[in-house]
């Protein structure tokens, strides 16, 4: 659930309160933006009991004074909470596929959405890899690709079906010819943060994937020779 609130003391602890009120049960709670108002953007994961609707929630917050709900969607309870610190250790641990690692887990990241690994050239979709819940549409003509920058993407009334009422951001992954891209079905929107955040993961997906050599080579020379000279394992 992402809520808009007064960046004030006892503001965060009035919604948290009002969550608990309805039933809510606040798992976790993500400072996205500091919007430069007075208002702060958070994201709350919130576990509600069975046979409570989440527009409990959204009435319930609406009882805090100058509070707004931006978004509300399903999280699902199987996912891993996977944050920064989680992907860039997942990514070491198969740095050749770090790119890879990352799509499958933007999901988790931002809780909420999907993500797809994709050539940045041309100008036809084709998806290398996807998460869970992203369209896969080879053969769609996207004006937004060829992809050369961070970008946030306009879809197009022409676009598939899928893909009609997302919004998504694309960040290019420089010495593979590919691209990420974060979207959203139906939204909420794509903070300006959020866009950052991924620009800095897929820099640090580069560099973990481009020093593993380096390091394998490292380990190898480490390791004891047998009497041949070879190392052994």
């Amino acid at each position: 659930m992402r809520v808009v609130v007064p960046d004030r003391p006892g503001s965060l602890g009035a919604v948290a309160t009002a969550v608990g009120a309805a039933g809510g049960d606040i798992v976790g709670v993500d400072v996205v933006e500091h919007r430069g108002d007075g208002f702060v953007v958070d994201d709350f994961l919130v576990d509600l009991p069975g046979g409570r609707l989440p527009d409990s929630l959204v009435t319930a917050c609406r009882t805090v004074p100058d509070v707004t709900v931006e978004f509300i969607g399903h999280y699902s309870p199987g996912a891993s909470l996977h944050r920064d610190l989680e992907a860039v250790e997942a990514m070491t641990a198969e740095p050749d596929r770090a790119e890879e690692i990352l799509v499958d887990l933007v999901p988790g990241i931002f809780r909420s959405g999907w993500g797809l690994l994709l050539p940045a050239s041309g100008s036809t979709l084709k998806v290398q890899r996807a998460s869970g819940g992203a369209p896969e549409d080879d053969g769609y003509e996207a004006p937004w690709l060829p992809l050369t920058e961070p970008t946030r993407i306009a879809v197009g009334a022409d676009a598939p079906e899928p893909w009609q009422d997302v919004v998504a951001v694309g960040v290019p992954v420089g010495d593979t010819g590919q691209a990420i891209v974060f979207g959203r079905d139906g939204g909420p929107r794509i903070l300006d943060s959020e866009l950052a955040r991924l620009v800095h993961l897929v820099a640090l997906a580069q560099v973990i994937r481009r020093t593993a050599p380096a390091a394998r080579d490292a380990h190898a020379a480490d390791e004891p020779a047998d009497a041949d000279g070879a190392a052994t394992a």
